[in-house]
């Protein structure tokens, strides 16, 4: 089977137990993976019956990264909910639950209890705090770790048609003060707090102490994007295919309505 971007994260973690900045970049893809939710049965609805086991350490579901996988474990097809890591361990922290992935069947097999998993959720559902600076200047962005620009652009490759592109860029502000800001250009309606949640996630995971960078937004037909974009490290967002999506319909694919656990 096709190794996976976890069991490429989770081996690095595991190669190096002393490293927290591989530790955190696997719980970062484990909350941006589409993980597989193991049920009792089909779905209802938007509410969901995962089989809960325990192996001594705790009440926990099963996760798995791929369809093949879960099929694998159980040994036949299996009713199961397609979710993201954040949205299952938001669940799972509501109910005391523990997680287990790709258990028995993949090189990524790993156990989190109950406190990982609400560790986990309350770092992903972490969003930066809102502040209004004035910006007197704007330059190209100096000293900041290749891990956050590398932890940056893994993270906006996930962010589909949320904007036109994103720059990096170094600013000092009107008291003097020098920093950092992502400034997203051309973001979709509603997109912002989802982006800056994603910039936060970046620092977060790359184990970059927090304020190291602020977000703003901007409207590509504003003049100063021009000197974002002649300073500034641009990052180039996916945009959708033209076809038109389906409506959603499965527990979690509409992010306005997550699934409820039974």
């Amino acid at each position: 089977m096709t190794e996976t971007v976890l069991d490429q994260v989770h081996a690095a973690m595991q190669a190096a137990p002393g490293d927290d900045a591989a530790r955190l970049r696997f719980f970062e893809r484990l909350g941006d993976a589409e993980l597989f939710l193991l049920l009792e049965a089909e779905a209802e609805g938007e509410q969901v019956s995962p089989q809960v086991f325990d192996p001594g350490t705790g009440p926990l579901v099963l996760v798995f990264d791929r369809e093949e996988r879960l099929a694998a474990f159980v040994g036949a097809e299996a009713p199961y909910a397609a979710l993201s890591g954040r949205v299952i361990a938001g669940l799972l922290a509501e109910q005391g639950l523990g997680l287990g992935l790709n258990l028995d069947v993949a090189p990524s097999s790993f156990l989190l209890d109950s406190d990982g998993v609400r560790w986990l959720a309350q770092t992903l559902g972490h969003g930066p705090d809102e502040v209004e600076a004035c910006l007197a200047e704007v330059s190209a962005p100096a000293g900041l770790p290749e891990v956050l620009i590398t932890a940056i652009d893994t993270k906006l490759a996930t962010a589909t048609g949320l904007a036109q592109a994103a720059y990096l860029v170094g600013t000092t502000d009107a008291d003097g003060a020098r920093g950092h800001l992502l400034a997203f250009v051309g973001a979709a309606p509603g997109a912002e707090d989802a982006l800056a949640r994603a910039a936060s996630e970046a620092l977060t995971f790359s184990g970059i102490e927090a304020g190291a960078m602020d977000v703003g937004f901007f409207d590509g037909r504003d003049p100063v994007t021009e000197r974002l974009a002649r300073v500034g490290l641009r990052f180039d967002l996916p945009q959708p295919a033209p076809a038109r999506s389906p409506e959603p319909s499965a527990p979690g694919m509409d992010p306005a309505r997550p699934p409820r656990l039974r």
